[in-house]
């Protein structure tokens, strides 16, 4: 059998609606990835568009779960942030990052603090500017074309864009440090969005887009992201592991659009963990 692959996934859990470690979890695991979490908070539900959830803060509990998983001398071939709700965790997942560093382990940040052109209420503006060091210590990168701005200094521009506008977005966030950048919610018209992949050590850019579906969906960024991962560990290299993650996740939007689902539940990515394990050559013969 050869190595089966580890991950430490930095999220925070919500009881009900499919996002952060709701979605990591099992995604990774069905991709045959052994699977290690790391609550940042726990909720009853997500934030997004309910009302009245319970918040339990778990920030000062992330250094105590790093050392003993340091006394157990784990390794992690990659480490994967998401959202972080305060400066103090970014301090902490940056020494997280900072302890766990293998040579050919990956770390891969998805820089979660704003969407639509704005940044989330709970943040204030100098929030981009740690989440630019955590960003520095990566070396995969996913932001949205909101973060993305937000992290380079660049006025935020509505779609569609063009080329040259997606590259320099790219080549501004390479130069933050990560070898790799995927920048999601990319699109060139009305009738397709994807995402832009850029690699910094050659320079090569791919977009990878599909069929838009009408409407905004919760949760999206953390299934395409979870499958991204999941790609890249069993050895797809980025622009192929982009091109799954896109399907995978335009695929469980429009289960989610056809069932006419309330959005505020996320989307229906268990439905579609068959065809991922297929796409990812998994299926013993």
């Amino acid at each position: 059998m050869p190595h089966q692959k580890r991950v430490a996934a930095i999220h925070d859990i919500s009881g009900f609606g499919r996002c952060s470690l709701t979605v990591a979890l099992p995604v990774l695991s069905a991709a045959g990835i052994e699977t290690a979490i790391m609550p940042t908070a726990v909720l009853s539900t997500h934030t997004g568009g309910f009302t009245g959830y319970t918040y339990r803060d778990l920030t000062g509990d992330l250094r105590p779960f790093a050392q003993h998983w340091k006394s157990l001398k784990l390794k992690f071939d990659a480490l994967y942030s998401g959202f972080l709700g305060s400066f103090e965790q970014l301090e902490i997942v940056g020494e997280i990052f900072d302890d766990f560093r293998e040579q050919d382990n990956i770390i891969l940040v998805d820089p979660v603090m704003a969407d639509n052109g704005e940044l989330y209420k709970i943040f204030s503006p100098e929030f981009a500017l740690g989440m630019k060091k955590l960003c520095a210590k990566a070396d995969i990168i996913i932001p949205n074309v909101t973060e993305a701005s937000l992290l380079v200094g660049e006025p935020y521009r509505t779609g569609p864009y063009t080329r040259e506008y997606i590259s320099l977005l790219l080549k501004k966030l390479g130069d933050i440090g990560p070898r790799q950048v995927v920048l999601t919610g990319t699109f060139f018209d009305e009738k397709q969005l994807g995402a832009a992949a850029y690699d910094r050590e050659t320079g090569g850019i791919s977009y990878l887009l599909a069929d838009r579906i009408d409407g905004y969906y919760h949760g999206t960024g953390d299934v395409f992201g979870s499958a991204l991962l999941a790609a890249l560990l069993n050895n797809f290299g980025l622009p192929q592991a982009v091109e799954v993650a896109v399907g995978y996740t335009t695929a469980s939007i429009r289960r989610t659009f056809e069932a006419k689902t309330d959005i505020r539940f996320g989307v229906d990515f268990e439905n579609g963990i068959p065809q991922l394990i297929k796409t990812l050559n998994l299926l013993q013969p």
